[in-house]
């Protein structure tokens, strides 16, 4: 594999590990409940809506629990392992 699409796969899966670490705080934050409208929490959510937004219209919950940042999660996952696959496969 040659150096620069080494190095925008490895780019894309840092942003990819980024985001989930942020919907896991997102997710444990939402047991907290902080004020909504501090600055760090905006900014979890501005990162975060993009892919916890449809997933949560789309998702209902079960039993009263919200799965979506599971869902999410095991989604991101997924693109992580499909991403040096696709790109081997070129």
């Amino acid at each position: 594999m040659n150096d620069p699409v080494y190095t925008i796969i490895n780019l894309i899966d840092g942003v990819l590990t980024f985001l989930t670490y942020a919907i896991i705080i997102r997710a444990v934050l939402s047991w907290i409940r902080p004020n909504p409208n501090n600055p760090l929490v905006l900014l979890l959510r501005r990162i975060t809506d993009p892919i916890l937004g449809p997933l949560e219209r789309n998702v209902p919950p079960i039993a009263g629990m919200d799965f979506t940042p599971v869902i999410a999660i095991v989604l991101i996952q997924v693109v992580q392992g499909l991403i040096p696959r696709l790109v081997g496969a070129m």
